[in-house]
This record gives C-alpha cells, sequence and structure tokens, in this order.
C-alpha cells in the first residue's frame, strides 16, 4: 500500500472480497492473536450470508482504490438504542492520518440515523492498546467499567461508552 494518503471515500456494503481485505488489515496492525483475526472475518462472512439481519454494519474507508480501514458496529440485542463497535481497524501504514477518527464518525452518524443513542467500546487493558485507549477517550469516549482479568490474568477489558445524543450540537 502507499505511504501517502489521498482523498478518503466512505462505502458501507461490504463485498465478498472484503473478508480477505478485514483479515489483511486486522493482520497488519500486529495487535490481534490469530483467533481475534478470525472473528474479525468472520463478521463479514455473516453479513454477506444474512445482510441486514445478521446486525452487524459496515463502514470501508478507502484510498486510491484500496481499502486502508473498516468499521463494524451493530444493535446490542435486548437493549434500545444501544450500540456496540466491534471493530475499528486501519492498515499500519495508514495510522495517525486521521482514518480511524474519520471512520468513528462515519460510523457514530450512521448509528444515530438509525436510532442508536448510545456507543459502547470494549477493548484489553495490555499496554499495547495504550493508543487505543487514548484514541477512545479523544474522541469523546469514558471508561465506565473496567472487568478484572477478562482476557487472561492481568488482561482486563476496559469498557468505553459515548452518549451520542449529548454529544450532538445544532448543526448536526
Amino acid at each position: 500500500m502507499s505511504s501517502t494518503l489521498g482523498r478518503l471515500t466512505f462505502r458501507k456494503k461490504p463485498t465478498p472480497t472484503d473478508a480477505q481485505t478485514v483479515r489483511h488489515l486486522v493482520q497488519s496492525t500486529g495487535m490481534f492473536y490469530p483467533f481475534e483475526v478470525d472473528v474479525a472475518v468472520e463478521l463479514v462472512e455473516e453479513r454477506l450470508a444474512k445482510g441486514a439481519s445478521s446486525g452487524y454494519f459496515f463502514m470501508f474507508a478507502e484510498s486510491e482504490g484500496q481499502v486502508v480501514g473498516y468499521a463494524c458496529y451493530g444493535p446490542i440485542a435486548c437493549t434500545q438504542g444501544s450500540y456496540d463497535l466491534y471493530w475499528i481497524v486501519v492498515d499500519k501504514n495508514h495510522q495517525r492520518r486521521g482514518v480511524g477518527r474519520a471512520l468513528l464518525r462515519r460510523a457514530e452518524r450512521e448509528i444515530a440515523r438509525r436510532g442508536g443513542r448510545r456507543v459502547y467500546i470494549e477493548t484489553s487493558s495490555r499496554q499495547q492498546y495504550a493508543p487505543t485507549r487514548a484514541f477512545y477517550q479523544r474522541s469523546g469516549y469514558c471508561a465506565e467499567a473496567v472487568l478484572s482479568d477478562f482476557y487472561a490474568p492481568g488482561d482486563d477489558k476496559v469498557i468505553y461508552v459515548k452518549d451520542l445524543a449529548a454529544r450532538r450540537t445544532p448543526a448536526e
């Protein structure tokens, strides 16, 4: 992939080639275990097989015809207006250029358009995730809960939340 970032375009509908594209993106970060990569791919495959009834929605960011990042989100069952952001991943060669921020903003707008009020994100407390946690905090998310030793001993689950209604301004 190119080291320069061209104009970003966005699309919501996954294509059959996106399963492998997501695999590449998630692996490129060096952050995820192989089984986590497989889960990311499974969500794309589930969406392709079942459509919107899968409960998984996507936002893909493309630069110069190449997918450089994506977000996956969906409504949380048995809630009114609560959504999970399951994945937000930017290719390692395109990080720190605003792609993640643009994806998150677009995903939040789409969630709000669908009636979402609150977005929940969970991540690891491991040191390698410190930049991820800082990104969420800069994006207006607050750490709501920490579940000790959730993923493994010494690896807590940190749950972030953002109230979309509280963040809206008249211009939005």
